[in-house]
């Protein structure tokens, strides 16, 4: 009996030793609710949708206390293309910084944070994307998730893949929170 239960924890170690824990590190905006509708402010503009491209303002509170940097991805994973679809990704948020303000996913309009990055969407170019899921599909899922890094820099540039960001997003995350909308046409 007692043998199980060590072995019990030992796996229960294991399979925990990969996971992040939020804590009290949490993710919140203005424009978006946990599991609500997304506003279409935030749908794209193009591709047969109407919305205003607009990318949310978000703010974070509760960072690890060793964070040398965050990053912010946009994914849906429910997009058909077998791989998701990334709708904006931006990183080397300087640590000293809690938020990002509204629209400051458009590149152009200079209101990203000094010293950020922001990669190549599955749009093919920098910036925020909106949700614009094909006519009828069911609704999407939109995650919004912020990242706290033990890296001061990502070694990317703007023209790097979601899929390489993620990757080194994964590498030198210490802690996530995630805020998941749904969007339908």
């Amino acid at each position: 009996m007692k043998r199980s239960m060590v072995i019990t924890a030992l796996l229960f170690g294991l399979l925990l030793g990969n996971t992040v824990f939020a804590g009290d590190f949490i993710l919140k905006s203005p424009q978006l609710q946990q599991g609500k509708q997304l506003n279409a402010e935030q749908v794209f503009s193009g591709f047969g949708c109407t919305g205003k491209n607009i990318s949310p303002a978000l703010y974070w509170e509760a960072a690890p206390k060793n964070t040398k940097s965050f990053a912010v991805t946009v994914y849906d994973p429910d997009a058909p293309t077998g791989s998701g679809w990334w709708h904006w990704i931006i990183f080397n948020i300087p640590a000293n910084v809690t938020s990002l303000a509204k629209n400051a996913g458009e590149p152009a309009a200079g209101l990203a944070p000094r010293g950020s990055i922001q990669s190549k969407t599955d749009f093919g170019k920098p910036g925020y994307g909106g949700a614009c899921p094909p006519q009828g599909d069911k609704p999407h899922r939109y995650q919004f998730t912020i990242y706290a890094l033990d890296i001061e820099k990502l070694p990317l540039d703007d023209n790097t893949s979601g899929a390489m960001v993620g990757f080194n997003l994964n590498q030198h995350v210490l802690a996530k929170s995630t805020i998941t909308v749904y969007y339908a046409r």
